[in-house]
């Protein structure tokens, strides 16, 4: 079976480079607009700053599906080392938390929004900067698996396949 999967190349990937971090920085833009946009219309009184808001939410709820599905392929594919692992848990761990953390922020965020679409309550705001922040948490883990850890850089999946990484 496992002769009809392609190649991995010098990156341990079946494809050119890694997709995940793509997909998952529309995540992270989109949600931090949200939340700027939200932030913005409540004091600027500007409603259809709330609109851009909604929209930003629900396709970042979609989209950190789909990059979760690539970082479990890729972390799949890192064969990571001893060091690696409890960060790569973490992160792991936080990802797959943040997808319901959206979700259900998002499906409040539309109730908010069919009961009145001019208005976004203080209690939505800070659930926002709190969302906020542990999306910025989740980046700093993400950043120290690439720049720290190297997982997916060619030297580390050579010392990886080398033995010298274990």
């Amino acid at each position: 079976m496992f002769e009809y999967l392609p190649p991995l190349n010098a990156h341990n990937l079946p494809y050119p480079d890694t997709i995940h971090p793509i997909v998952v920085h529309f995540v992270i833009a989109m949600v931090l607009f949200a939340f700027f946009c939200d932030v913005v219309g409540y004091f600027s009184h500007n409603a259809r700053l709330f609109e851009v808001s909604w929209w930003n939410m629900f396709f970042a709820t979609i989209a950190i599906f789909i990059a979760i599905i690539f970082g479990q392929i890729e972390a799949g594919l890192a064969e990571p080392y001893n060091a690696v692992e409890p960060v790569l848990n973490l992160h792991t761990l936080i990802g797959w938390s943040l997808s319901g953390i959206i979700a259900a922020i998002t499906g409040w965020r539309y109730v908010i929004r069919l009961r009145d679409p001019e208005k976004v309550p203080v209690p939505y705001l800070g659930v926002g900067l709190l969302l906020t922040c542990l999306v910025f948490f989740q980046v700093y883990l993400g950043d120290e698996l690439v720049w720290v850890y190297g997982l997916h850089t060619v030297p580390v999946v050579e010392a990886v396949k080398a033995g010298i990484l274990r």
